[in-house]
């Protein structure tokens, strides 16, 4: 697994990462929402384990944020808020789970474990165009079975793309994907996005729909 922890209290995050290594999981850890929402962007995670008391912007709103853009990864909320409408506040806005500090790790690990479990369970594992083949359980995509790297934005451009093949995808509903809803994002993103998958997966791969967004497959249905 490849977690992200947000969380400011120095002292709890070093203990946390360090348990997450010793399990042998690798672990990024962000200090604030901003840096946060920054590797959200840039990463794909199988999970992530939310302080909702950082300073500046709340943990919630990176948890609205996340859920926004239709980002799916699991989420488990570390807080000293116990109250019973803090939980429901944050289930609500998308928390897969919910941890009131302090805990004991053996917990924390068993829950982790059980919200990826859920996650790849409530999905079609497999998405597939001709040779291509995007495994989302683990977040890989090959092409005549060698695996293609690709970076967390152009994953998710290409998953918004096989699961509705034969339809366009609006550029709108693209950059929601990538970015989330309250992003500003430079016009030209999706297409650069675009470019790098068909220089990785073939040119005719994927089509535009001029004026309206990309395709993969024909118009109708997958291939």
């Amino acid at each position: 697994m490849h977690l992200l922890l947000v969380e400011d209290d120095a002292m709890l995050a070093e203990a946390v990462c360090d348990g997450v290594r010793q399990n042998g999981w690798h672990i990024d850890h962000a200090g604030d929402a901003a840096a946060a929402r920054i590797a959200l962007v840039d990463h794909s995670y199988s999970a992530v384990l939310l302080d909702l008391g950082l300073p500046g912007e709340s943990g919630l709103s990176v948890l609205k944020a996340v859920r926004g853009r239709f980002d799916t990864t699991p989420v488990i909320i570390l807080t000293a808020r116990g109250q019973l409408s803090e939980r429901i506040l944050g289930l609500d806005a998308g928390a897969d789970d919910y941890l009131v500090k302090p805990f004991q790790f053996d917990e924390l690990w068993a829950r982790l474990r059980a919200v990826v479990r859920r996650a790849e369970g409530s999905v079609v594992p497999l998405l597939t165009f001709g040779d291509i083949q995007l495994d989302r359980s683990k977040r890989a995509v090959t092409r005549a079975g060698v695996r293609v790297a690709l970076s967390a934005q152009e994953y998710r451009t290409l998953l918004a793309l096989l699961q509705r093949p034969g339809h366009t995808v609006t550029r709108d509903h693209l950059e929601d994907v990538v970015y989330g809803r309250s992003s500003t994002v430079e016009s030209n993103t999706i297409a650069v996005f675009i470019h790098q998958l068909r220089r990785k997966l073939g040119e005719d791969v994927i089509r535009t729909v001029h004026g309206q967004g990309y395709m993969i497959g024909d118009a109708g249905g997958p291939p």
